[in-house]
């Protein structure tokens, strides 16, 4: 798997959130079987590049290449800037975003907004890979199926987007109005993969290492994207890996080894964000940890007290050694409905 001439170890991707995939969080993942991350979009308005949100996105120190950062912005030379920008702090991919779905995003015409302006999105496409190209740094496209139900414009705008140089495209299985709700479907992703010779990723609800196997089937897709699942179980694309590869479910992670990922994590965070916002930004990390596991919730209120990094790690470190003492193993998560649910949820 390659993104222009940057070889990939496998096609297993930590996709952009934001407040999650900072460099701890794609630190993690890439330790635990992820061969590709891209980090929390970085805004394109030159104002706010030394703001310390900014400076936090923007920092990779010791991250393990390749070094992708994602950029969003609605204005063809100010997203080119940022390319450049972001470049001299060490990217070695740039990712447009024209996928994310958020309400502030959209209603300054970035993120998914842009798919309802075609000739715009194309502008920013050829601006931000004219600014790469000098540098040898491939450019990258994530984007919806489209804007809404009756408005899947993902072909057209994928098309383009290879004739204007992009060396991958991501699809999200969802349209803008959907947001995250419902479920993601397939075939718009099958339908890019057939028109274009680039890599195409497929993203949006793959959860397990069976779902991972049936979303490559179906689209035939030359890697797979992964989100909200690797929250609080990172270790999916190892197991994804492994299934892959075998046909056989990798044993689950010793509950040990679980809180040894997890201490070293938070410690990588803390170093990040220092005390005051480490501890509040860490709760989450925590939660999605726990958030399945027996007694789970009860310790994710007790623990959302806590306001220094110390009381945090041992509260955390308590807790998972009580946990050891009845579950040797990882405990299992349950999928809501996983019985009912199909596996592939093709287009209407």
């Amino acid at each position: 798997m390659n993104i222009g001439h940057i070889e990939l170890t496998n096609g297993l991707f930590v996709a952009p959130m934001a407040g999650v995939t900072d460099r701890p969080f794609r630190q993690l993942c890439k330790r635990l079987g992820a061969g590709y991350a891209v980090s929390e979009m970085v805004t394109s308005r030159r104002d706010l590049w030394h703001s310390l949100k900014t400076s936090r996105r923007a920092n990779h120190d010791g991250e393990v290449a390749p070094i992708s950062v994602q950029i969003a912005g609605t204005d063809p030379q100010m997203m080119a800037e940022a390319a450049a920008y972001n470049i001299d702090r060490g990217a070695q991919i740039i990712d447009i975003n024209m996928g994310c779905p958020a309400k502030k995003v959209c209603n300054t015409w970035a993120g998914s907004a842009l798919m309802q302006d075609e000739p715009l999105a194309l502008s920013i496409i050829q601006a931000v890979v004219a600014a790469c190209e000098p540098h040898r740094v491939p450019v990258t496209l994530k984007m919806r199926t489209g804007w809404c139900h009756t408005e899947r414009n993902a072909l057209a705008i994928a098309r383009n987007a290879e004739s204007a140089g992009i060396a991958m495209v991501t699809v999200h299985g969802r349209t803008r109005e959907q947001g995250y709700t419902g479920h993601a479907e397939y075939d718009t992703v099958a339908a890019v993969k057939a028109a274009l010779r680039i890599p195409v990723v497929a993203n949006g609800d793959i959860d397990s290492p069976e779902k991972a196997r049936e979303v490559l089937r179906h689209t035939g897709a030359d890697a797979l994207m992964i989100g909200r699942a690797a929250q609080g179980r990172p270790w999916i694309f190892r197991e994804i890996a492994h299934f892959l590869a075998t046909g056989e479910h990798l044993p689950a992670p010793e509950v040990m080894q679980a809180k040894r990922w997890l201490l070293e994590h938070l410690h990588d965070h803390y170093s990040l964000y220092g005390e005051f916002a480490g501890v509040r930004t860490a709760r989450k990390h925590i939660g999605w940890a726990v958030k399945t596991l027996p007694g789970g919730e009860a310790f994710r209120s007790e623990m959302n007290l806590l306001d220094t990094c110390d009381t945090q790690v041992r509260a955390v470190s308590d807790w998972f050694d009580a946990l050891a003492d009845t579950h040797t193993l990882w405990p299992a998560k349950p999928h809501a409905d996983a019985a009912n649910q199909p596996l592939i949820r093709l287009s209407a």
